[in-house]
């Protein structure tokens, strides 16, 4: 956590304002990556589930206070980057909104993470991670015909659409600044990127390629042989099989191999299928099926749980999982084939005098 902790980003200085999700992850990232990043929480602190405060220095301010703005500023006038996530006019208002800090600091990347951005009818009003799907017109296709969208957790706006892009913009401002000298402001909101990764679904809706409802597509569940299935024991194995090799595969996992089965992209006679690989898989445990497929190259997996996850052999030999604090969670990723893999530590109290000392 301090200046000469290795990896990509050794050297780029951070100040975080404690924010909920989002931000944090964002920031996360580039601690993970090698980034100082120090996190300036609010007195009482805001109760964020530590893994996502990894690898953080840790100061506490009173931002509504002079005392608290000016020791801000003096950071922020040292820093290469400065994260917020308030609503749109907040910082302004604060004191320390782009304008004041860049003129303070003209080489400095202001990262804004916010639900609708900075600008447009719903800037200002509240919203969460389901609300942005909801607008950028990733929520509808989620979910069973016939039931309700369903929203998976808040991966998708918050963290996928919010903070990863969060870090990609602060990436990329990095970069450009090394062109032009001067910072900007990276507008980072979770509408945008939630519209974003839906890209791939709009080329295939230009395709042709997605014509059904809610859960009636290739990728949805529709298709019998992309979606989960329950095993004797309660388990679910995950089916893939979208190409023919892998099919086949699945086919013959499953013995089914020499039956008389409907043709795979036969859509009229899905629900056939369906049934029939439904009462297969019912026919022995979850592990029992992994371990028949760990055989077969079928994109066929068991299902894991969060806290199985960390012991499936792959994800142990490459310490995709790692124990910071007694906690487990997920390793700093990518990897760099030059860098060496960042540890992750616990969150450390600190001042702002010992930042700036840290910093000079």
């Amino acid at each position: 956590m301090s200046s000469d902790r290795e990896g990509p980003l050794h050297g780029i200085k951070v100040v975080e304002l404690a924010g909920l999700a989002p931000g944090p992850f964002g920031c996360m990232i580039l601690a993970d990556l090698g980034a100082d990043v120090v996190l300036v929480d609010r007195p009482g602190g805001t109760g964020l589930p530590g893994p996502l405060q990894r690898s953080r220095r840790v100061v506490t301010l009173d931002l509504k206070s002079d005392e608290g703005r000016e020791a801000l500023l003096s950071l922020i006038a040292q820093a290469d980057v400065l994260v917020e996530g308030y609503r749109p006019g907040v910082a302004e208002r604060l004191g320390f909104g782009p304008d004041a800090c860049l003129e303070l600091n003209p080489r400095l990347v202001y990262g804004r993470m916010t639900g609708w951005g900075q600008t447009g009818p719903l800037a200002a009003a509240a919203g969460h991670d389901i609300d942005y799907l909801a607008i950028a017109g990733a929520l509808e296709p989620l979910g069973r015909p016939g039931q309700p969208p369903h929203a998976p957790i808040n991966l998708l706006a918050d963290f996928a659409g919010g903070g990863m892009l969060l870090a990609v913009g602060i990436l990329a401002a990095l970069h450009e600044r090394e062109r032009s000298q001067r910072g900007q402001v990276v507008d980072a909101a979770m509408v945008d990127g939630s519209a974003l990764l839906m890209t791939f679904l709009h080329g295939m809706i230009a395709g042709g390629m997605w014509r059904g409802g809610r859960g009636e597509n290739l990728l949805d569940g529709g298709a019998p042989f992309y979606d989960t299935y329950r095993a004797s024991d309660g388990g679910y194995l995950a089916v893939g099989a979208l190409e023919p090799q892998f099919y086949a595969a699945l086919l013959q996992g499953l013995g089914l191999a020499e039956a008389n089965l409907p043709a795979q992209m036969n859509r009229s006679e899905w629900p056939e299928l369906r049934r029939i690989f439904t009462e297969r898989f019912a026919t022995r445990t979850r592990d029992e099926w992994a371990a028949v497929f760990a055989e077969l190259d079928a994109c066929v997996s068991p299902v894991l749980t969060p806290a199985e996850a960390a012991e499936h052999p792959h994800n142990a030999i490459r310490g995709t999982f790692v124990e910071v604090n007694g906690v487990r969670q997920p390793a700093p990723a990518p990897r760099f084939a030059r860098t060496p893999a960042a540890v992750p530590s616990a969150p450390q109290e600190t001042t702002v005098s010992e930042v700036l000392t840290s910093w000079k």
